[in-house]
């Protein structure tokens, strides 16, 4: 069968029209596959700067932390009541919610929450704490803790961070600390010394949804990753030393 000029010139022009959209159509295919390099934007929120803090914090750089280390819920199955603190070393705290769920925040387990197994409650909690090393601490390096032997004031650069709860067992202090970090990269790891530790934006979080009383336990498990202990102090981004406790 013959077709004419003309009829042909618009068939061809129909396919031409049909194959670049066909084109345009596999490129917006494509580019909504493409997916941005970096942390997702829920979790970026989530770690966002709190300029409403006595001491504004800056937005937490979670650039280096495994997502499954963000503050998430998940489900845990456990005998403990909702509203217990169960503390596992390798590297998770879960807020027991009941229903077979549990809020999971990850943490920086230092050489003290190694050493610590047990039940215990929250004695005490306090907003941006001033930090004091132990005795122990500063005779193991007093030209490093001498000098902050009569304490740290509260600010960006104390260890403690902007929050801090306090483990008692019956009415004596176990020296046992749940709180913030300057250093945001340790999340995930066995670190230097100190005890338990959060980003500064989920101690925060913590710190509003458990009570003084809680009950708190820790199980013990060697953690998947480590470092030295005896890691050297940090240079914080101002320039500025921060102290690794």
């Amino acid at each position: 069968m013959c077709v004419s000029g003309n009829r042909a010139s618009r068939l061809m022009q129909l396919c031409a029209v049909l194959a670049l959209s066909a084109a345009l159509a596999g490129c917006v295919s494509n580019s909504q596959q493409v997916r941005p390099k970096g942390p997702d934007p829920y979790f970026v929120a989530m770690y966002a700067a709190k300029p409403e803090e006595k001491f504004p914090l800056p937005a937490t750089d979670i650039s280096k932390v495994e997502p499954r280390f963000f503050r998430q819920q998940v489900p845990y199955v456990t005998h403990e009541p909702p509203g217990t603190v169960v503390i596992d070393t390798e590297c998770f705290l879960y807020l027991v919610q009941g229903a077979g769920m549990a809020l999971r925040y990850g943490i920086g387990v230092g050489k003290a929450g190694l050493e610590f197994e047990g039940e215990a409650r929250v004695g005490r909690k306090a907003e941006w704490p001033r930090w004091t090393p132990t005795s122990d601490m500063v005779a193991r390096e007093p030209e490093r803790y001498g000098p902050l032997a009569g304490g740290m004031d509260p600010g960006l650069r104390n260890p403690l961070g902007p929050r801090a709860l306090y483990l008692y067992q019956g009415n004596r202090d176990t020296l046992f600390r749940i709180h913030g970090t300057t250093e945001a990269w340790s999340i995930g790891k066995a670190v230097s010394s100190g005890c338990i530790r959060l980003f500064n934006p989920d101690i925060i979080d913590l710190y509003s949804r458990v009570p003084e009383g809680s009950r708190v336990v820790v199980l013990q498990a060697e953690p998947p990753m480590s470092q030295p202990m005896d890691a050297p102090m940090s240079t914080a981004a101002d320039g500025s030393g921060s102290l690794s406790f």
